[in-house]
């Protein structure tokens, strides 16, 4: 028999998700931003060192630690492919027809001989809030389930206040670099974890439509 295998929820140390903010089984917060990227190579000498400045003052800002991802992932070309292949239905006249056949194959073609990989950027946001010790009174495991519920509602939101701070002052130092950001919201978050944990089954469902 199989040795027996851990579902992938126990090596993820997310508790919940709400309203957009990941709850760590710490106790810790995290917010996901997603960014614009910007092709630095074209900018002109001056701007390429205006952009490193700003992004100098947007780290020298931060007294707090952030983390970077890029997500890379293959390209998936064959719905552009499907979409052409309406296309030349539609056509009309048989030469556009042929031009279109050949420009199918070409697409097809390079990018089975070349790897396009698409690229997203992400910024991760913390907080993680200083455990206090109770000096009078049950621990929290010891009391009221209601009281315990209350308890932790209000600090969730008193946490929230303080990543939400966080979460301002890295949009602002971005803005200022030239970059856009979108904060990810609960269903977002879900469908990122879940495709960043499970990569094959997108790429099956795109083989069998």
């Amino acid at each position: 028999m199989p040795p027996h295998t851990k579902p992938t929820q126990e090596f993820v140390p997310i508790s919940e998700i709400r309203d957009g903010i990941l709850v760590l089984r710490d106790g810790g917060l995290r917010a996901v931003l997603m960014v614009s990227s910007v092709n630095f190579a074209l900018k002109s000498e001056d701007n390429q060192e205006a952009i490193l400045l700003q992004f100098q003052n947007f780290l020298n800002t931060l007294d707090f630690s952030t983390q970077i991802v890029i997500h890379s992932r293959r390209f998936d070309v064959r719905p552009y492919i499907a979409l052409l292949e309406t296309r030349v239905k539609a056509q009309q006249t048989e030469l556009l027809k042929i031009q279109t056949r050949e420009y199918i194959e070409f697409v097809r073609s390079f990018t089975e001989s070349t790897a396009i990989m698409s690229k997203t950027f992400f910024i991760v946001v913390p907080y993680s809030p200083t455990p206090v010790k109770l000096k009078g009174g049950l621990p929290i495991g010891f009391r009221h389930k209601n009281q315990t519920a209350t308890a932790a509602t209000s600090d969730f939101n008193e946490n929230r206040t303080q990543i939400e701070q966080r979460i301002s002052i890295v949009e602002q130092g971005l803005t200022r670099c030239g970059l856009r950001t979108a904060r990810l919201g609960t269903d977002e978050e879900i469908e990122l974890f879940y495709k960043l944990f499970n990569p094959g089954e997108e790429q099956h469902a795109a083989v069998t439509q």
